[in-house]
């Protein structure tokens, strides 16, 4: 799964991406062979970035990493791959300076893994993601409205997207992701706050240094 390829014309066409969410030093979680640092002209603002694979560490707690020492973390397609996505959430922004953005694709349960788990297509995935919804058919999925509403008071969620814009509702069940255009996944972005908003919220002397 080529997910940080396939998002770049989308991301391209997102003046967001170019000039908020890729600025400055940052990480690639999980990148693989497909690391965000190939398109650096696209993305010109970046000034540095760390491509944090396997033999860097367990990418669910990045222990090598100091605290709020990045602008922005990246993961394509590594949370669903976590023990605990709840924690790697938490390690994730820990290494984000105040106003950081964490820009996190995932595979959304429908799209992807389409009614059956464990995975037919990745063994290795530990959960399935959907946005919303009241009830799954998984017994390992994650409501990210629920899951990102509990850092609430720690970032600001600024996109939370269902990528199905190339997905082909009609065709008989497999994986859509090994054509070269479908994403099947989910994207949000969050924004850690900075001390100034934490002040505001009522919450700066009580909150832990995250």
């Amino acid at each position: 799964m080529t997910g940080t390829s396939k998002a770049l014309m989308r991301r391209v066409h997102d003046q967001r991406f170019a000039t908020r969410y890729f600025v400055g030093s940052g990480i690639d979680i999980g990148c693989g062979s497909d690391p965000i640092a190939q398109y650096h002209e696209q993305f010109p603002l970046i000034t540095s970035v760390k491509s944090w694979d396997l033999p860097d560490g367990d990418a669910q707690y990045l222990a090598t990493i100091p605290d709020a020492s990045l602008d922005f973390a990246h993961s394509s397609h590594s949370l669903e791959h976590m023990v605990d996505p709840r924690i790697a959430l938490i390690n994730w922004l820990r290494v984000l300076r105040p106003g950081g953005h964490l820009i996190v694709m995932i595979p959304d349960e429908d799209l992807y893994e389409q009614g059956q788990f464990p995975s037919t297509y990745n063994d290795d995935h530990k959960w399935t993601f959907t946005i919303h919804k009241s009830t799954s058919w998984s017994s390992r999925s994650i409501n990210l409205m629920q899951l990102l509403s509990e850092f609430s008071l720690q970032a600001q969620t600024l996109k939370l997207e269902l990528l199905d814009a190339t997905y082909r509702y009609q065709l008989n069940r497999f994986d859509q992701t090994l054509t070269p255009v479908a994403e099947c996944g989910i994207e949000f972005v969050m924004r850690k706050l900075t001390s100034e908003e934490l002040k505001k919220r009522g919450r700066y002397s009580s909150i832990e240094h995250f």
